[in-house]
């Protein structure tokens, strides 16, 4: 099973908090959509003839795209590569955007998931983020997508702002689940480099994220879940029976993808390559036959690290046979050593073969997974 990952890289206004790579102008646009499609023929040899499971429109904002656009790259993939009888294509959308023939026209392409960028039903939250839409389009743009005729959607939603009470968080969590959506993803708000609310907070304008707030409202968060029947799968996602995000998951569980435009990246098991993240530069590369890209053979390390980085953040967690079978000898016995560790400061337990994070402690999950590093 492999997939791909195409990056859309344009949004029609800059979040605060956002440090993906997007440009606010789409002066180029056809030209680099062009680029995309050249960059698929270029790599159509990477994932060396694997079956396409899953396909991902990211961004940036995806939804800037016409469906014609987007049925094109569709399109030139299936043209290409083995896609499944049945794969989950994925496209993330803005509320703004999401008018109901549109989104009918995207279905007929082939988009049969939605990913919407809600990330709160305040008016005032989405000020603060310096969102395009409003509390309203936030619940119009569930109502549209389920008009048009999707049953698989996905909602994101951002905890942790400065200042933010309980009690409305509350209110969002029930806004979200009485919205009959299949999965979601809740993101705590990160301080990230080079973003306009790390300028903010560096000039006194804003207040960094409280962790202390943030921890108490994943805990409402994971309870809050748990009774209305979603499953908690990875640290920020949670599903309903059936409704499992599987592009995202093949991320987890380590599976190939192909990633396709600015400042994607590609993974085959052996290394990694990262486009450039300058749009002028990737048209340019590619229109001489170059992909633009950093390469990255993956030590023994490496793949140990990026196997506890990424089982650890999941349900099923990282299992001790594979470490074993894959890794060797002295990485096993690190492994069990730091595993046992955090069992008894209860951080971690053991279920079978599989060491998981205890959900009280999931919140600082980066920690103990830094904590299982093998440094050498």
């Amino acid at each position: 099973m492999a997939g791909i990952y195409i990056h859309i890289p344009w949004c029609r206004n800059v979040c605060i908090y956002c440090d993906f790579h997007f440009s606010v102008s789409m002066r180029n646009k056809a030209e680099l959509l062009e680029s995309m499609i050249s960059e698929i023929d270029l790599q159509k040899e990477y994932l060396g003839g694997e079956k396409i499971e899953t396909i991902y429109f990211g961004g940036g904002t995806p939804s800037v795209l016409s469906a014609d656009e987007t049925g094109r790259i569709l399109e030139h993939i299936y043209r290409l590569f083995d896609v499944s009888g049945e794969p989950e294509i994925t496209l993330e959308a803005n509320p703004d955007d999401m008018a109901v023939d549109y989104l009918q026209d995207l279905r007929k392409r082939g988009i049969n998931r939605l990913s919407i960028g809600i990330q709160s039903f305040f008016d005032d939250d989405l000020k603060w983020m310096n969102r395009r839409h409003d509390a309203g389009q936030s619940i119009k743009s569930i109502e549209a997508a389920k008009r048009a005729g999707y049953d698989n959607i996905s909602i994101d939603l951002i905890y942790g702002i400065p200042g933010m009470e309980i009690s409305k968080w509350y209110k969002n969590l029930e806004m979200a689940f009485s919205s009959d959506i299949q999965h979601f993803s809740a993101y705590h708000l990160t301080l990230e480099n080079k973003t306009v609310y790390a300028h903010k907070v560096k000039k006194g304008m804003l207040q960094e994220p409280d962790e202390k707030s943030g921890s108490l409202q994943f805990e409402l968060l994971t309870e809050m879940a748990a009774k209305m029947g979603f499953s908690h799968y990875e640290i920020s996602n949670f599903f309903l029976p059936g409704f499992i995000s599987r592009h995202n998951t093949s991320y987890w569980k380590q599976e190939p993808y192909l990633g396709i435009g600015p400042s994607a990246n590609s993974y085959n098991k052996i290394s990694r390559q990262w486009n450039v993240r300058n749009n002028s530069l990737y048209i340019k590369e590619i229109s001489k036959g170059i992909i633009p890209s950093t390469y990255e053979m993956l030590s023994a390390d490496d793949l140990y690290n990026e196997y506890i980085l990424t089982s650890l953040r999941t349900a099923w967690g990282a299992d001790e046979n594979i470490i074993k079978e894959n890794f060797g000898a002295g990485k096993y016995d690190h492994f069990i050593k730091q595993a046992e560790a955090l069992i008894q400061k209860g951080k971690l337990e053991k279920n079978g073969n599989s060491f998981i994070i205890r959900p009280s402690w999931k919140f600082f999950a980066d920690g103990i997974i830094s904590d299982m590093f093998f440094t050498g």
